[in-house]
């Protein structure tokens, strides 16, 4: 009966997306949507496949996490749930346009992820990285063909100081959307901080500093493009990475984002830490990109939450708890931001 329950939800939710998609490209001509991007780390969204080239012993049937198919699918129609409700707004619902996703392990997943969960009805097509990282996490990007178009995308692949272990590449893409706006998109997903936030933080300095130089060539040619920069950057807007960036003219509408439910749920961040609701997820824009933002919050819809017994409040639903399996969507929430690019374009 569970199984048949499923099957009848996931064609109901297909064939909603599907309408959805529909109604949003019609919106799109008529000049009247903007664009919907969405920033989620999924929380070790891995397949239930050993890789012999990586260390993902854990999330195998027989491995610590006991990480059966039966889970797998359950996460990622949970995902697929949470990208489709950040389309949802007072002014109506539409299908995010572009989607970052960290910790996703491979093709396999986000294959899986785009055809067969809740989102097949989507239609999102995506590109990924390949990294060196040992556990075998990447970073992607979903994108909607019918509002963007992908012109040109690759890998920035990392140096880590001497003795550091290889890290995720950077995912750079060049879209254009249906009003001929060019963006920049680069996905991160930044050295953890596993050692100390002080002891990590040269590694994730190297990634901004990486960044910056791809940004710079692209101002040789265009000064005022736009730019735009999502993930996981394992740092908070106060910590120098952020800063540095900060300084290049690139500014950050998400460092206040709010719980689109905050009043009920006091959400102040994507991320809970020993208490405290912070961000270690951030959206980083061009000052030109940046007039065009219209909305910034968190998704943080109560199928998402914990009730923190602790201290208070709620915290995200996690899917595990050390190697316990909690059920939950992810330890992160998604970050949502609005940007309207119909009317002059986002370069002045």
């Amino acid at each position: 009966m569970n199984y048949l329950f499923s099957i009848l939800t996931l064609r109901i939710s297909t064939f909603i997306l599907t309408m959805f998609a529909t109604l949003s490209l019609h919106a799109v001509e008529h000049g009247d949507i903007p664009l919907v991007f969405v920033e989620y780390n999924c929380e070790n969204l891995f397949d239930c496949n050993h890789d012999t080239l990586k260390q993902d012993h854990d999330f195998l049937p027989d491995g610590n996490h006991q990480w059966t198919f039966g889970r797998y699918w359950r996460k990622l129609n949970d995902i697929g749930r949470a990208i489709q409700q950040c389309g949802e707004s007072d002014d109506g619902y539409h299908l995010p346009d572009l989607v970052a996703l960290c910790e996703v392990e491979n093709d396999s997943v986000l294959m899986y992820l785009t055809r067969r969960s809740m989102l097949k009805g989507a239609g999102y097509k995506y590109i990924m990285t390949s990294s060196s990282d040992r556990r075998g996490i990447d970073v992607a990007l979903l994108y909607n063909p019918l509002s963007i178009r992908i012109f040109e995308h690759h890998s920035i692949q990392l140096t880590p100081p001497h003795g550091a272990r290889p890290t995720r590449d950077i995912l750079y893409t060049k879209v254009m959307g249906r009003t001929d706006d060019t963006l920049h998109i680069f996905v991160i997903h930044a050295p953890s901080r596993n050692g100390g936030a002080i002891a990590t933080e040269p590694y994730r300095m190297v990634l901004a500093e990486r960044l910056l130089q791809s940004i710079d060539s692209i101002r040789t040619t265009d000064a005022n493009a736009a730019i735009m920069i999502a993930g996981d950057f394992n740092d908070y807007s106060t910590d120098k990475s952020i800063q540095m960036l900060r300084a290049s003219n690139l500014e950050e509408p998400t460092q206040d984002a709010l719980g689109l439910h905050f009043n009920s749920t006091g959400v102040r961040g994507t991320y809970k830490y020993q208490g405290q609701w912070d961000s270690l997820d951030h959206i980083l824009l061009s000052a030109s990109l940046n007039k065009r933002t219209t909305r910034c919050y968190i998704l943080d819809n109560p199928w998402m939450l914990d009730e923190d017994t602790t201290n208070g409040g709620f915290k995200p639903r996690r899917t595990f708890k050390g190697n316990w399996y909690h059920g939950g969507v992810s330890d992160h929430l998604p970050l949502v931001l609005v940007l309207s690019l119909q009317q002059s374009g986002v370069q002045e």
